[in-house]
């Protein structure tokens, strides 16, 4: 059985220490411009000291009018580049892979923070969305492919483009949400067609060094197992990507879908031909025996997000012990102050997660 703590090489790019990745997290720390702020340097800088082999950034947004959340870090300017040059350095000098994620929240883009009407490959009556033009997504995979490029500049080895829970690429994904009848909607040919531009323009202009990833999620917002499985197999195949992760919710629960039913839906990317690809997945690891188990079900690393959370130093524990458990829920708010979370962060993860934050 693979360790935890073996190290994890990739088709390109640099190594991991281990198999622990940092899950990309919203956490409202960042200035306003999207620039770096001290409290979101500090968060992440704490998690590469703590033994992540692979540290990555919340979800940092290509466009402007992409932007998905208050205090969301950018990737569209090369005014984020000084801060972004910082902290790429600040994890690397820790051992630790510094990783970026690359997202843009189509329909999701609150009207109120972008100050117009949000995009989306179809017009959306409940959001206000509306829908791009075919120029306007040429545009949208150039500027994932710019920011990709960005990152590299400022020393990230990594980036990851956030495929994953209803943000622009899934709604392209999605046949519910995407209404196109041009070569970017109809067949899932045509769905994907923006994925894998991206992934591809992202191979091309940053080379061999760059460990390329790409997160999806299977279930919810229009998304389909079988259809996810397809685009996965055919990025596997390719070797498109060096990495496939992906995001699970549990990584114990069977799929939704009756069809799909009597097995993990973590068992449906276990099972296909991969190659060299690694895969990764994310979703209520909890323990240092429940990321074993992933590993032992056949995933090659493990992304935390609430463990991470909980625990600045969640591989040095679970290094130290094998029977780890993150901490009992709910927690003070000095607590989390003391594993690095500002108070911005405390008060999103109490809005944002019931029974997270104890009441003061």
């Amino acid at each position: 059985m693979t360790s935890l703590f073996e190290p994890l090489a990739f088709l390109h790019g640099p190594t991991l220490a281990n198999r622990f990745v940092l899950a990309p997290l919203t956490n409202q720390q960042s200035h306003p411009d999207g620039t770096l702020s001290e409290e979101e340097f500090i968060w992440l800088t704490r998690r590469a000291q703590g033994g992540f082999g692979l540290t990555m950034t919340c979800a940092a947004h290509v466009q402007r009018v992409g932007q998905g959340f208050p205090g969301q870090l950018g990737v569209f300017s090369d005014a984020h580049l000084p801060g972004l040059t910082r902290l790429a350095a600040a994890i690397r000098a820790e051992g630790s892979v510094a990783a970026l994620q690359l997202h843009h929240a189509g329909m999701r883009s609150p009207q109120a923070l972008i100050g117009e009407a949000p995009l989306c490959p179809s017009d959306d009556e409940k959001t206000g969305a509306r829908a791009m033009t075919e120029a306007e997504v040429e545009q949208l995979i150039e500027d994932f492919i710019a920011a990709a490029q960005r990152a590299q500049k400022a020393g990230f080895q990594s980036v990851e483009v956030h495929g994953a829970h209803g943000y622009i690429v899934c709604q392209f994904l999605s046949s519910e949400i995407n209404q196109r009848t041009d070569r970017f909607g109809g067949s899932l040919e045509n769905r994907a067609r923006v994925v894998f531009s991206i992934v591809r323009g992202i191979r091309e202009r940053c080379g061999p060094d760059m460990l390329l990833g790409l997160r999806l999620s299977p279930e919810r917002f229009g998304m389909k197992l079988d259809e996810v499985r397809e685009v996965a197999q055919t990025l596997m195949r390719e070797e498109a990507i060096d990495y496939l992760d992906m995001s699970l919710w549990d990584v114990r629960k069977e799929p939704t879908d009756e069809a799909f039913k009597g097995r993990s839906l973590m068992s449906y990317f276990t099972d296909l031909e991969r190659g060299a690809v690694r895969l990764g997945v994310a979703g209520k690891v909890s323990t240092a025996a429940e990321a074993q188990y992933c590993l032992d079900a056949g995933v090659d690393f493990v992304l935390l997000g609430k463990g991470a959370i909980l625990h600045a130093d969640f591989p040095e524990q679970a290094r130290a012990n094998a029977r780890f458990e993150q901490a009992p829920l709910p927690v003070s708010a000095d607590y989390l102050s003391a594993q690095g979370l500002s108070d911005p962060f405390v008060t999103y993860m109490k809005g944002a997660f019931a029974g997270f934050v104890a009441a003061e």
